[in-house]
């Protein structure tokens, strides 16, 4: 049975406060990357004149000669980087106090190897755009929404499922991501991650965790289906076309704050859940699939329904919002309702 446990006022109270925190922490970095990244200084010339020069990814480029002007832009620039870093540091500090206390009250769910790529990803701008995390991790973001914790055995997971949008733009993609693509990234976090076979979708760790880059079916299936890696190497992990996963790419997106099982925060992006439920229900249908995975799939479907139902009431599976899920997934909803066709009520058993 799929239960549902209520946060606290004090677990709400500790959440938010590290919502908060997190965001502010996550403004300032961006503001440091952005404006005060590189470094500033005074270079003489060959005539003797002294130019200020800013340093941007390794190229110097001179803002002009010495004068009020440029020796403002340099005080501005310097000061402004000290006052961003001390402000970073501070909240640096902050997470590391919050986090002990996130562990106490029980509020850290996300694996912690999910929460270290989930970040990397993030940090190199293709969270949300490029990238969404979908299959069991969703859930932390759907039981963070409804305010609740979902307490079946359901979260278990040792794997990581990164659905691929390959519309993105390559410009999304750092000069040091996109050397070595997502398989760099993953080597960085834990080095014992390797690709499971060459061009192959999958890459695991000495413990056996599990990373898969997944992408849609194109609509056509003579034609190509768009980027299915993140770099030119032939090392790096090449998504998987799989069916289905189109409805997920094209349905709307939610994101929230969540917490690792460390205590310190992360956040990103997952379909709908609507649209995970509707797509885990079509899921547990498929004769194809293993019936371990379909009997999972079924009864993810129905908490993530449970919990749209309970404690998303604003989210309505005949909202216009999803339209482009077809209509024949969009005609499961009713099965998702407590009294629909269900599992148990079958005369045949889930071979």
């Amino acid at each position: 049975m799929i239960e549902f446990k209520e946060l606290s006022s004090d677990q709400i109270r500790q959440h938010v406060d590290t919502e908060q925190s997190y965001e502010v922490y996550g403004r300032s970095l961006k503001e440091y990357d952005q404006r005060f990244a590189g470094s500033m200084s005074w270079k003489t010339s060959t005539n003797g004149k002294e130019y200020l020069y800013k340093k941007t990814s390794g190229i110097w480029k001179s803002l002009g000669p010495r004068s009020p002007e440029t020796e403002t832009i340099y005080k501005q620039f310097h000061s402004g980087r000290d006052n961003t870093k001390d402000r970073l540091t501070r909240l640096a500090q902050r997470l590391d106090e919050l986090a002990p206390v996130n562990r106490a009250m029980a509020l850290g769910r996300v694996p912690l190897l999910t929460a270290r790529i989930v970040r990397a990803l993030d940090k190199s701008g293709l969270m949300g755009t490029a990238v969404d995390v979908v299959g069991t991790n969703a859930l932390f973001v759907y039981e963070r929404l409804g305010g609740v914790q979902i307490t079946s055995g359901l979260l278990s997971t040792q794997d990581v499922d990164l659905l691929m949008d390959s519309r993105f733009s390559l410009r999304l993609i750092s000069q040091e991501f996109g050397a070595k693509g997502l398989i760099g990234l993953l080597q960085k976090i834990d080095h014992s991650f390797a690709p499971l076979a060459k061009n192959s979708y999958r890459a695991a760790n000495r413990d056996g965790f599990l990373v898969d880059l997944i992408k849609p079916t194109p609509r056509n299936v003579m034609a190509s289906g768009g980027k299915s890696r993140f770099s030119a190497d032939e090392d790096d992990l090449q998504a998987i076309e799989i069916e289905g996963l189109s409805w997920l790419v094209n349905s709307p997106k939610v994101s929230a704050v969540v917490i690792d099982q460390r205590g310190y925060p992360l956040a990103y992006s997952c379909p709908d859940p609507r649209a995970f439920a509707l797509h885990k229900l079509w899921l547990s249908r498929r004769a194809d699939r293993d019936a371990a995975k379909r009997i999972r799939d079924g009864m993810q479907a129905r908490a993530v329904a449970d919990l749209v139902r309970t404690r998303l009431s604003h989210l309505s599976f005949e909202s216009s919002d999803l339209q482009a899920l077809p209509l024949s997934l969009r005609q499961l909803a009713p099965e998702l309702q407590p009294g629909g066709d269900s599992m148990e009520q079958s005369i045949s058993p889930n071979w």
